[in-house]
């Protein structure tokens, strides 16, 4: 039984090929692109459930396949698979709208478990119904604005965002911990799951992001505040 349809965007032939043998033999169907050019022509005229996207294409990189997919309003789960694993690089996956990542080489067990968890994330999301996994916040309101957990939207100044995973995450996280200050470092560990000790600027760039979407003035922030030298502080009350 088919249990969803993943694109697979990778074009080391030798690793696309055991992909494909792999994930079809764990039920999945499964699509090849050998170049992010293909990909986004694929995802522009068929839907599918998650892609697997490695970094280093030829012509157009990983990244740049998802920020244009993601400029194109198409929020389907993305799993970046990348031979640089350090820490900024994966952090530029995230910002560019990835929703997990996996460096290379990896366990097929692994990427196994990675696809299957952010699938049942999205079922999480978009479920009317929490089930007995999710983390039991569909919303939450604050100064005029929503954010719809449960179906990855966001209600601001007269608009609605559609959040990626990673977004909603990361607000979630925040909204969960209000008016205390954290760390860029709780922050790596506890919404990207990232161990190591870094000074990446990336995160900055992510929260930069968040402000546009819900602060009056993204460059004067009232409820998403910067704590010099620690992190940031969420105060949905804007004092």
């Amino acid at each position: 039984m088919i249990t969803a349809r993943i694109l697979v965007v990778e074009d080391e032939a030798h690793l696309a090929e055991g992909l494909l043998f792999n994930l079809r033999a764990d039920g999945y169907e499964v699509i090849l692109a050998a170049d992010g050019e293909q990909a986004l022509a694929l995802l522009e005229r068929n839907h599918f459930d998650a892609v697997l996207l490695d970094v280093m294409l030829p012509g157009k990189s990983g990244f740049e396949v998802a920020v244009e997919l993601r400029q194109a309003q198409n929020y389907v789960p993305l799993l970046m698979l990348t031979a640089r694993g350090r820490p900024e690089d994966v952090l530029q996956g995230f910002a560019a709208g990835a929703d997990d990542y996996l460096p290379k080489p990896f366990d097929l067990s692994i990427l196994l478990a990675r696809l299957n968890g952010l699938l049942r994330r999205m079922k999480w999301h978009s479920a009317a119904e929490r089930n007995s996994g999710s983390d039991g916040l569909p919303y939450f309101e604050f100064a005029g604005r929503r954010i719809d957990f449960e179906n990855l939207r966001l209600e601001a100044l007269g608009k609605e965002i559609h959040l990626t995973l990673m977004e909603a995450d990361l607000l979630r996280y925040l909204v969960r911990n209000p008016g205390r200050s954290i760390s860029r470092k709780e922050l790596l560990e506890q919404v990207w799951r990232l161990r190591e000790d870094t000074d990446t600027r990336a995160i900055d760039n992510f929260i930069v992001r968040l402000r546009r979407y819900i602060e009056d003035e993204p460059s004067e922030p009232r409820y998403l505040r910067t704590v010099r030298g620690i992190g940031y502080s969420f105060l949905p009350s804007g004092e």
